[in-house]
This record gives C-alpha cells, structure tokens and sequence, in this order.
C-alpha cells in the first residue's frame, strides 16, 4: 500500500476513525509530519487538533540511533543498554536538553492557540507512520497523565510487530497497513516532503479556528 502525500494518508485515517465521529475527541498529531495527517483526521471527524511533541534522544556517537525519547512533560522511553553504554550523567543532559526543545516547539507551535484539555475525552494520537515507537510512547506516556477517557493510536502504516508492541499501550490500535516488510515510514509516499514549522503553525490555527468559529 501507497499514499499519494500525508493529506491522502490523513482522509484514509479518518475512514477507518469515522466511528469516533460522534464522540467528544481530540485529535493530537506528532509534529511535523503528523500535524499534516492529523489536520485530515479533524477535519473529517471535526475535532479539534492538538500537538504532542515527544522528542528522540540519540545515541551521542550514532546520531541515527534512538536510545530514548522523551515528552514535553518528561515522560522518557528508554533502551537500558543503550544508556549503560553511554553513561547516566551523559543520558540525563540529553534527555534534559531534548525535553527543553520539545517544550520550546510545543510552545511555538501554539502559541496563541486554544485547545481542549484531555481529561474525560477520547485523545486520538496520529502520526504519519510508527517505526520504532520510542517516540509514540513518550508522547502516550505525557498524554496518559492527562486522563483522557479512552487513547486511540492511528498511523497509516507501520511494521506489524508494532501491533503487538502497541496492544498495551493504548486503548485502540488502527493501523491502515501494517508490514512485515517494514522499510521506513517514507518508502510508503509518493511525496513526503519535509514539513516546515511554519506549516505546522498555519494548520493548526486553521483548523482550531474553525473549531472555535463552530463552537
């Protein structure tokens, strides 16, 4: 299965979600690819939308290494070997330092921007695809505290062990494609570009000014 862009991916998304259409929802996109499949989402479902930005932390020597991740609110995911490797001190100013951009983005990306608290809703987390899920279950983590009724995971595509990885981290699981022959989340576009902040901003004041308009 291919995806003609993220806005393709976001209205078949919305398909399979149309069942939360009538529920009281919020949808919070992965920044910055995912603010571009979530606009679809709450736009179809006509939901407000949201951001979490859970950030990677890289291995310092292997920058494509992810050896945790970590929300806005400091929820850390971590590989345990990977931080004895490096050491707790090092560990600790990474994840310090990473937790600090995603507050910062957090903070750009909304800024004079209102939306709905979580508690008591169904909180539809979307991104543009699930690779490792580090990052997924950072922002699951921050979000979780917030005690929202029900989390809903949807991604377009993902390798199918993470159906299995995701089953106790969220309520619900869609997954539009699941691979066993998972490559990388943009092997599955035909255009996946890269998504400017200045695009996520412009989206997200679109979108929650509608909501605020209808409202």
């Amino acid at each position: 299965m291919r995806f003609k862009n993220r806005d393709e991916a976001g209205q078949r998304l919305a398909e399979r979600l149309k069942n939360y259409a009538k529920e009281d929802v919020v949808i919070y996109a992965l920044p910055r690819g995912g603010v571009v499949v979530g606009a679809e989402v709450a736009r179809i479902l006509q939901a407000p939308l949201d951001i979490l930005t859970a950030r990677k932390v890289s291995h310092p020597d292997f920058p494509e290494f992810a050896i945790a991740a970590v929300g806005q609110d400091g929820y850390v995911v971590k590989n345990e070997e990977a931080v004895l490797s490096i050491g707790q001190d090092k560990f600790d100013k990474l994840v310090k330092d990473a937790q600090a951009e995603a507050q910062r983005r957090h903070g750009l990306y909304l800024k004079g921007i209102s939306v709905p608290e979580a508690a008591g809703k169904i909180a539809i987390i979307v991104d543009d695809g699930l690779a490792t899920g580090l990052t997924v279950k950072a922002a699951i983590s921050d979000l979780r505290s917030r005690k929202p009724k029900k989390i809903v995971l949807a991604v377009p595509v993902a390798p199918d062990i993470a159906l299995t990885a995701m089953v106790d981290e969220v309520d619900d699981f869609v997954c539009l494609y699941p691979d066993p022959n998972f490559i990388a989340v943009g092997a599955y576009y035909e255009e996946f570009s890269q998504v400017s902040d200045d695009t996520v901003i412009e989206i997200l004041r679109k979108i929650n000014k509608h909501k605020n308009e209808e409202s």
